[in-house]
């Protein structure tokens, strides 16, 4: 079975007991949560989520600066006034470096394709939990946060615990 048959599959399953189509747009408890899109993650089972009650934001690495679009929009337009950014152990933004990256995209992809990520900032890391306190940091020096809660969690992969950084 193909990939986009399990998804019209699981969805016709899905829909035939959805009853929730009348949920308000903006999210009902006021927040976004940042993580990342490590397939090892179900932000609305780990953490407890209701549908319609948050937005769930992904990227890789769960990095503020690559969802500050979303965020402001999760914020300005939607309403949320919260943000819990969790990053977790064993990501894989913690095992390469930006020249690594390239370089495999020159090798798998070609030349062209080097060409159109030789200036973009993979925006890897080295170490979690300062990582985590930097993207904090950094989301709150921006003005359109102020009166916005941040913080900052790790989320361990290895036993489905949460724990608070900052």
């Amino acid at each position: 079975m193909s990939i986009e048959q399990r998804l019209v599959e699981g969805n016709n399953a899905y829909a035939a007991t959805f009853t929730q189509g009348d949920l308000a747009l903006p999210p009902s408890q006021k927040y976004a949560i940042l993580t990342c899109m490590d397939a090892r993650i179900d932000p609305a089972a780990a953490f407890s989520i209701p549908l319609g009650s948050a937005h769930i934001i992904r990227n890789a690495g769960a990095s503020a600066r690559a969802a500050f679009r979303d965020l402001v929009i999760s914020q300005q337009l939607l309403g949320t006034t919260q943000v819990l950014i969790i990053k977790h152990t064993g990501c894989g933004m913690l095992t390469f470096d930006n020249a690594t990256a390239r370089k495999l995209v020159k090798e798998s992809k070609g030349e062209k394709a080097a060409e159109e990520v030789e200036d973009l900032d993979f925006l890897t890391f080295g170490d979690l939990e300062g990582k985590v306190k930097e993207d904090v940091e950094w989301l709150k020096s921006k003005a359109v946060e102020k009166g916005v809660s941040v913080s900052g969690w790790v989320y361990e992969v290895e036993t489905g615990k949460v724990r608070r950084v900052v």
